[in-house]
């Protein structure tokens, strides 16, 4: 069996892809107009965030092991998996927090609610959805209209708009994470 060795893929973004449930769980991009597939580690969101401000077109060079072939069957185009990204057109990628420092701020517009039909966060008028769990929900008594500053750890919605915020502090209250 041969070694697969690191490769350095020059190309142009094109998306992210999403996993059955939702996740982004790798990227699309075009070298010299072939797609090519770099896969994400299984249930990593640190690896999606480094994509989660990039646009169509724009320049990219990745780090990337092939695949090769899986027992599920033939691809449509070449898969890698995923090491890192070396630049975004040029310049290195920018550092994405993972800390309590990331702060966001809009209006509720609308509550979310867990698998059991509590309150769990709500979702602001830029998109992104602020987790707090139910007893945090219970705690910070957030309703429709209401203004929302806050802190937490994020990573990008399934959907490629807005962020999941997993709240640390909101309004100057501490989330209860009991």
């Amino acid at each position: 069996m041969a070694a697969k060795h690191e490769q350095s893929l020059v190309g142009k973004f094109q998306h992210v892809i999403y996993s059955p449930k939702g996740a982004i769980e790798g990227i699309l991009i075009d070298v010299e107009k072939e797609p090519m597939q770099m896969v994400f580690k299984r249930d990593s969101h640190e690896e999606s965030r480094a994509f989660e401000d990039l646009h169509q077109g724009q320049r990219v060079v990745i780090k990337a092991i092939p695949k090769g072939v899986s027992p599920k069957g033939d691809s449509d185009h070449p898969v890698f998996e995923f090491l890192r990204l070396v630049s975004v057109d040029g310049r290195k990628p920018s550092k994405h927090k993972k800390s309590s420092g990331s702060v966001f701020s809009g209006v509720v517009t609308r509550l979310n609610y867990a698998r059991h039909g509590a309150a769990n966060g709500v979702v602001l008028d830029t998109g992104d959805f602020l987790h707090t769990k139910p007893d945090g929900m219970l705690r910070l008594k957030l309703k429709v209209g209401d203004a929302v500053r806050a802190d937490g750890e994020s990573r990008p919605l399934s959907t490629g708009g807005g962020k999941a915020i997993e709240a640390i502090r909101v309004n100057g209250k501490l989330v209860n994470r009991a």
